[in-house]
């Protein structure tokens, strides 16, 4: 089933249930207030008709009028009734017919109830002492007894035989025509609904369907597939995030075809080299002199190197770096690799400049082995890229719960397009940053997955001295 068939039949049981209970609610509730109408109705007949009773008794002082007549008693019932003032001329001509027949008469369904009304054939007249005066004597055991009084005494009684209040034609007939009102109209509101609940879910399918559509895209390796933004809800979030996703898939794709061909660019140079001097020492062309294996060595060393870079990135990409963290101060540290790097500095006549604005010790929790590898790779970099007789600063200070390193060098700069794409691996600058001079565009990057594994930040700028500024922010441990 698709999800518009799921959404549609959601939809229209949900609705289904709704109309269906509203629908027994509203005839439940219409059947108790209309017998409650009736019953009320019914009571104030019985009360009118009490009345009319006890008018008669005062009149004639007595029942004696009244018991035996039984055209006077009908005549009576039908004179207390809500629009007859004298009974039909055909019950009269019954009664006339039988004069005998007892009263209320035994009826059977489909004869003598169309004839009577349902009311009189359930009333009794009693006398003081609960004898009959009209009635069966059989029946007085299932009466309701209704009272009749006279002067404050008791002089009667008028009896009700149980039975459904909704006995009347006219009454059945109004309950049969609401219930089928009631059945069309929420027959009418579920196919309403139907039409509705296909045109919501043909609505929120729409979109399901599209994603879809476009996952599929996405699944075959069509990475430029993207959904159209058309709402601000739910379905639009979903929208941008799913385009948010295809664009980092499609940026990861790019960067795995890049590194791919970078990788193989950066190889297939030192071997290629490696292979033409060793082709001219075979064919005879170099002869096989101290100086030409010193060279062949050096290619092997910078292909080594290549290697090295490589698995070292590869590691810290997966964060497979081993990394054995204790509290320690990573100011000495920076010191003693920058001691290491003194006597090349000198040897370029790069001047470099210590400043340390720390007024106590601080502690990192770090990896000094990790931390060590970073300072040199970066110590690296500004040796192998600043012009002779440059500049270094290396600046070291507080700032909040970070420890703040900056290593500023002078030209040559880096353009801001270069900037933004120093940390990219086997990303080189032009001329001042190449092959040439050792570097494989790797050691920034793998610079930038060590601070990432500290958690801390490491950003490049441009340097007041005219170069490179490299801003490292390491949290400090309380």
């Amino acid at each position: 089933m698709s999800i518009r068939i799921k959404l549609f039949l959601a939809f229209l049981l949900t609705t289904f249930v709704v109309v269906m209970g509203m629908h027994f609610f509203t005839r439940w509730s219409l059947e108790k207030g209309f017998t409650e109408f009736i019953e009320k109705r019914q009571q104030e007949r019985l009360d009118k008709i009490i009345d009319v009773l006890e008018e008669h008794y005062a009149e004639h002082r007595g029942w004696g009028e009244l018991a035996g007549n039984k055209q006077h008693w009908i005549s009576l019932l039908w004179h207390a009734g809500p629009h007859r003032h004298r009974p039909p001329k055909w019950i009269i001509e019954q009664i006339q017919h039988e004069p005998d027949r007892q009263w209320p008469p035994a009826v059977t369904p489909g004869t003598a109830e169309r004839k009577w009304s349902p009311f009189e054939l359930r009333v009794m007249l009693l006398d003081a002492d609960k004898s009959i005066l009209f009635g069966r004597k059989e029946l007085i055991s299932q009466l309701n007894l209704h009272p009749v009084q006279y002067e404050y005494r008791t002089v009667g009684f008028l009896g009700l035989l149980p039975g459904n209040p909704v006995s009347q034609a006219s009454d059945i007939y109004f309950m049969e025509q609401q219930a089928d009102f009631f059945f069309w109209i929420a027959l009418s509101m579920v196919v309403l609904s139907a039409l509705i609940a296909w045109l919501m879910a043909y609505h929120l399918g729409r979109p399901l369907k599209q994603i879809a559509a476009v996952v599929q895209r996405l699944a075959t390796g069509d990475y430029k597939a993207r959904l159209p933004v058309l709402s601000k809800d739910e379905m639009g979030q979903l929208a941008l995030n799913f385009n948010d996703t295809a664009a980092a898939l499609e940026q990861a794709e790019q960067s795995r075809r890049r590194w791919v061909a970078d990788i193989s660019h950066e190889l297939r140079t030192p071997l290629a080299v490696l292979r033409g001097e060793l082709e001219a020492i075979l064919d005879g062309v170099h002869p096989l002199t101290p100086a030409a294996i010193e060279s062949l060595s050096g290619d092997v060393l910078r292909l080594n190197r290549l290697t090295e870079d490589l698995y070292q990135l590869a590691l810290s990409d997966q964060g497979a770096l081993s990394y054995r963290k204790v509290l320690l101060d990573p100011v000495p540290l920076l010191r003693e690799d920058l001691a290491t790097f003194t006597a090349d500095f000198n040897h370029k006549q790069i001047s470099v400049r210590w400043i340390n604005r720390l007024f106590k010790p601080v502690l990192v929790n770090a990896d000094p082995d990790r931390l060590s590898q970073l300072f040199r790779n970066l110590l690296t970099n500004s040796l192998n890229h600043t012009d002779a007789g440059g500049q270094l600063e290396i600046t070291v200070q507080r700032l909040a719960d970070k420890l703040v390193i900056e290593l500023a060098d002078s030209s040559p700069g880096v353009s801001d397009q270069d900037i933004a794409h120093l940390f990219d691996r086997f990303y080189r600058v032009d001329h001042s940053r190449n092959r040439h001079l050792g570097g494989a565009g790797l050691g920034l990057a793998i610079c930038s997955n060590i601070v990432r594994a500290h958690e801390g930040t490491l950003m490049a700028s441009h340097s007041a001295l005219g170069g490179l500024a490299i801003h490292i922010e390491l949290p400090i441990t309380p």
